[in-house]
C-alpha cells in the first residue's frame, strides 16, 4: 500500500508542472487581454484613450513580455512566495482576494456534498433491495426531476417560495442589517435561516445522479454468489446489505471525490450568482469576463491541483477499500 501511494505521488508531481502551464496559457488563448477589455468599457463610458496609451499600459503591466517570461515571474512568485500576483481589475492581491471568499465557499459546498451522500445512500440501497415498489418508484421520479431541473430553475423557485411563503430577505446569505456586523447569535441564527436555500439547490442535482448510480451498482451485486453465500450463512439482511454488497457499490461515491474536491473551491458558479453568494464562483466568472489574468489564472491552477490531488486521494481510498485494485 505504501509502494501504491508513492507512486501515485511522483505520478503526480509532473502532472502539476504541465498543469500550471496550460492553465496559464488557458488564460493568454482569448483574443485581446485585460488592457484590451479595461479600455472598452472605458471608451463605452465616453473616456478618451489613445492607442499609444493603451499601448503604454500595456507594457507597464508586463504584457508584452513573452508568455514564457509572464509564465515564469507567475509560477516561480507562487513558489518562492505564496504570491498569486496582482489582480487587475480589482487593484488588489489575488490571494486576499481568494481567500475572503474561500471559507464560505467551503462550508457551503461542504455541506451540501454532506447532504448529497446522506441522501443519495440510503436512498439507492433501499432503491435497490425494494425494486419496482411504490418507494421505488417514486424515488426514480425524484431522481429524474432533480437530474432536469437546472440549478438556477430550483433556486429561483424556491427564492420566491421563501419570500411569498417564509416572508424571507432572499439572496445572499443573511439579511441586509446583518452585513457588516459582528458573527453573534442572531447573525448565525440567521444565516442558518438563509443557506438551506443554496445547500438545497446545489444538493438536488447531486443526490438524484447519485441515487441511480447506487441502486444500479447495488442491483448488480446482489445478484452475485458472495451474496447468497452471506445469506446461506444466517445473516440478516440488513447484515448482509450493509456488510458487503454496499461496500462495492460505494466506488463510485470514492471516486467522486477527485471532482467534489474542485467543487469545493469553486462553488456553482450560476446558482452563486442567482442567489447572490458570496462565493468564489461569481469572482471566477468575473475575472474570466474581464480577462484578468492572474485572477483567472491562480483560479484554474488551484482547481487543477485539487483536482489531480482528489484523484490521488480518490485512488488511495479506492485501493484501501477494494483489494482488487490495489493488485490489479
Amino acid at each position: 500500500m505504501f509502494g501504491f501511494i508513492v507512486k501515485r505521488m511522483l505520478w503526480a508531481l509532473p502532472v502539476l508542472v504541465v498543469v500550471s502551464f496550460v492553465s496559464f496559457l488557458i488564460i493568454q488563448l482569448p483574443p485581446g487581454d485585460y488592457v484590451t477589455a479595461m479600455v472598452a468599457e472605458m471608451r463605452n463610458n465616453g473616456e478618451f484613450v489613445t492607442p499609444l496609451q493603451e499601448e503604454e499600459i500595456r507594457t507597464a503591466l508586463g504584457l508584452n513580455d513573452p508568455i514564457v517570461i509572464q509564465y515564469w515571474r507567475w509560477i516561480s512568485a507562487i513558489l518562492l512566495r505564496g504570491d498569486f500576483g496582482q489582480s487587475f481589475h480589482w487593484n488588489a492581491p489575488v490571494s486576499e482576494l481568494i481567500w475572503d471568499r474561500l471559507a464560505i465557499t467551503l462550508i457551503l459546498s461542504t455541506l451540501s456534498l454532506i447532504f448529497t451522500w446522506i441522501i443519495a445512500i440510503p436512498v439507492g440501497v433501499y432503491s435497490a433491495t425494494r425494486q419496482y415498489s411504490v418507494f421505488d418508484y417514486v424515488f426514480t421520479v425524484f431522481g429524474f426531476l432533480g437530474k432536469g431541473i437546472p440549478d438556477f430553475l430550483l433556486a429561483l423557485v424556491l427564492m420566491w417560495m421563501g419570500f411569498a411563503w417564509l416572508n424571507m430577505d432572499v439572496g445572499g446569505l443573511m439579511s441586509p442589517q446583518y452585513e457588516g456586523a459582528p458573527m453573534s447569535w442572531a447573525k448565525a441564527l440567521n444565516i442558518l435561516g438563509h443557506i438551506w436555500i443554496p445547500v438545497v439547490v446545489l444538493a438536488t442535482g447531486g443526490a438524484a445522479g447519485l441515487i441511480r448510480v447506487m441502486r444500479a451498482n447495488m442491483l448488480d451485486e446482489l445478484g452475485k454468489p458472495y451474496v447468497e453465500t452471506a445469506y446461506a450463512q444466517g445473516l440478516s439482511e440488513r447484515q448482509v446489505v450493509w456488510r458487503y454488497p454496499v461496500r462495492v457499490a460505494l466506488n463510485p461515491f470514492i471516486s467522486t471525490v477527485g471532482w467534489a474536491l474542485p467543487a469545493l473551491f469553486s462553488g456553482d458558479v450560476i446558482t452563486a450568482v442567482v442567489l447572490n453568494l458570496p462565493t468564489t464562483g461569481p469572482l471566477l466568472l468575473q475575472s474570466l469576463k474581464m480577462q484578468d489574468m492572474y485572477l483567472a489564472g491562480s483560479f484554474i491552477l488551484i482547481l487543477s491541483v485539487f483536482t489531480v490531488i482528489g484523484t490521488m486521494v480518490s485512488d488511495i481510498l479506492l485501493a484501501w477499500s477494494d483489494p482488487r485494485i490495489r493488485y490489479a
